[in-house]
């Protein structure tokens, strides 16, 4: 007596797994088609910050290459979107000089910006005998 083989062994497996990478590939479909609604709906874009004024009230370096600095920038920020407003949750500012931070970081309070909207800052970025390269030095 001989066994017979019908054929439908694993078919039932194949039609689990076919079923679960087609929920897989439309549960992916569906989050890519919402980021893409979102973004077509909301076109954010990036805020434009823009260096106003400074005014530069001590700017001295000394002989073992320390720099003494103490400077009051006026920033600016613009907020370019219709419908997303942005809340700065931290905002640092501090001075460079050829890619060597010459002042100390100095924080902007946390603040929020709505559609369309200008904030404007006046810290005060200040650097007490930070050392420099020999190059940059007096």
């Amino acid at each position: 007596m001989s066994v017979k083989e019908c054929g439908d062994h694993g078919k039932y497996r194949r039609k689990i797994f076919r079923r679960i990478i087609a929920g897989i590939l439309i549960f992916v479909l569906i989050v890519l088609i919402t980021i893409l609604l979102i973004w077509a709906i909301l076109r954010p874009s990036k805020p434009r910050f823009i260096l106003q004024d400074t005014t530069v009230y001590a700017f001295n370096a000394s002989t073992p290459n320390l720099l003494t600095s103490n400077f009051q920038v006026t920033l600016s920020s613009r907020n370019p979107n219709d419908r997303i407003g942005i809340y700065y949750d931290r905002l640092d500012v501090y001075a460079t000089y050829q890619n060597q931070q010459i002042t100390l970081r100095t924080s902007i309070p946390p603040t929020y910006q709505g559609h369309k909207e200008i904030n404007v800052w006046s810290p005060f970025v200040n650097g007490n005998s930070v050392p420099i390269a020999p190059e940059y030095s007096a």
